[in-house]
């Protein structure tokens, strides 16, 4: 097989889970992104269009992580909420994954921030309406994150058709 099709679809396979990775958090995501792009300018033989692929995607996945950590943390500051009880639902969404698989990642997210919230305000109404801000805002993160990769994976593709067109 020759070793620019490798590349390429070991290239392919990285960026799905990559993808999915930002979605479900247990997987890696952009950075894993950025990996297969590196890899496939490393050895798709490319040439400059491959370091060009590199490049591009690579701001794209720069942009989206920080984009969603700016929004998410804008947007947490904005209503009060400590990073303790982010921790809270990361160590509860990591126990709740093994408990329950797929859903409990999420489910686990969203007790851990309701007790810890409850726990800090002292009424479940507010630690719910506290929650439920801080899911959305881990939720447009996530779809900003998601975004910005989704176009850097569209990049790889034109990349490509346009390597493998021109040989």
């Amino acid at each position: 097989m020759d070793t620019s099709i490798l590349a390429a679809l070991l290239c392919a396979l990285a960026l799905a889970v990559s993808l999915a990775g930002i979605v479900i958090p247990v997987l890696p995501g952009s950075i894993l992104g950025l990996l297969a792009l590196l890899e496939w300018a490393l050895f798709g033989d490319a040439g400059w269009g491959g370091w060009l692929v590199f490049a591009i995607g690579g701001v794209l996945f720069a942009c989206g992580m920080g984009a969603a950590a700016f929004l998410t943390g804008k947007r947490l500051k904005a209503r009060s909420i400590p990073s303790r009880s982010v921790v809270a639902g990361v160590i509860l969404a990591i126990v709740g994954m093994f408990i329950i698989p797929v859903l409990g990642l999420v489910l686990g997210f969203a007790a851990g921030l309701l007790l810890s919230e409850w726990q800090r305000t002292g009424r479940l109404q507010s630690a719910a309406a506290s929650s439920w801000a801080a899911l959305k805002a881990t939720g447009l993160g996530i779809l900003v994150e998601f975004g910005f990769a989704s176009a850097a994976a569209t990049v790889w593709v034109i990349g490509m058709w346009v390597h493998f067109a021109t040989r």
